[in-house]
């Protein structure tokens, strides 16, 4: 695929996230991140992330007008700058999913109810465990951080059930600053076969 603007990568998203019907955000993250339209990392990521959680939401059962939630989480997305890690130290993927949660209770900066405050405990506890893992950045892996803490806050908050996965990742040859064993999500070898 030529070079697409963001607008084009973060519109193919959207539609691929329309087509999903898994309630794992995770499989919604990993089926849409495969099209050749996504980098490995990147800040389409800014969109996709979130996307996939309101995606897996919607196809559990959760009241969402999913297209209108998706147009409104790409607007914000684009906002986001690439490379938020390194340079303001806070992760576009957690943005990403904060974003998306902000949208399903219509939080706003001058939101008086507990959701404002709530939000920022999930972001702050996803920020968490990526602090803990370090860096480089890899967009994939602080996805994967960021959907199964919102899978969590998801349930607790809302009573939604998505499905939470054990994630190996696949992406890690893509991956020219792959954390390998270090990263929680790098595949272990099989007892017995050659260390990678």
């Amino acid at each position: 695929m030529g070079e697409l603007t963001l607008e084009e990568r973060g519109n193919l998203i959207v539609r691929a996230c329309l087509e999903q019907t898994s309630t794992s955000p995770y499989q919604v993250f990993r089926d849409v991140a495969r099209q050749d339209f996504v980098r490995m990392h990147g800040p389409e990521h800014h969109v996709l992330d979130g996307a996939a959680l309101l995606t897996a939401y919607r196809n559990a059962g959760g009241s969402v007008d999913l297209p209108a939630a998706l147009a409104e989480l790409m607007s914000r997305g684009l906002q986001m700058p690439g490379a938020m890690c390194g340079r303001w130290g806070v992760c576009g993927a957690v943005a990403s999913v904060g974003a998306a949660l902000s949208i399903l209770e219509q939080t706003g900066p001058l939101t008086s109810d507990d959701s404002w405050g709530s939000h920022m405990g999930y972001t702050s506890r996803a920020l968490g465990e990526l602090s803990r893992i370090g860096g480089p950045r890899c967009c994939k892996r602080d996805a994967y951080v960021s959907l199964l803490a919102a899978v969590d806050y998801v349930r607790d908050r809302f009573g939604v059930s998505l499905q939470k996965d054990d994630i190996v990742c696949g992406f890690y040859p893509q991956n020219a600053q792959c954390l390998g064993e270090k990263c929680p999500f790098f595949p272990v070898p099989a007892a017995g076969s050659a260390a990678r």
